[in-house]
């Protein structure tokens, strides 16, 4: 069972989490359901099913998003920043960051998301 204040993810990951349309657990859950993380839950069967179908509805809803962006030309289909950034997180979800580094990493993603989002 994991601790209820120990956290399965870095500092910068749960910056990123934060500012995400998910919790951490409901992170957690997509992870475990994925194979992607092994995390024991200390709810009920019934309260973690629950859980389970709100993340992949709020997945789906991220989906039907994406599409509806992209459709109307926000989201670029094939944007460079945003491969480049995830492939970034993808290395550094696993390592641990001096605090002064983590934060040049978060300003940095934080920077580059509002570049995106420029209208």
């Amino acid at each position: 069972m994991s601790e209820p204040n120990k956290s399965n993810f870095n500092t910068i990951i749960q910056e990123i989490i934060k500012k995400s349309l998910f919790t951490e657990r409901q992170i957690e859950i997509i992870l475990k359901q994925k194979k992607l993380l092994d995390v024991e839950f200390g709810v009920s069967k019934g309260a973690y099913y629950r859980q389970v179908a709100q993340s992949r509805s709020k997945v789906e809803s991220v989906y039907y998003t994406l599409i509806l962006l992209q459709a109307y030309d926000v989201i670029l289909p094939d944007s460079d920043v945003i491969s480049r950034l995830a492939e970034q997180l993808n290395v550094m979800k696993d390592s641990d960051f001096a605090p002064e580094n983590e934060r040049q990493i978060v300003d940095v993603i934080q920077k580059a998301v509002k570049q995106l989002v420029n209208m």
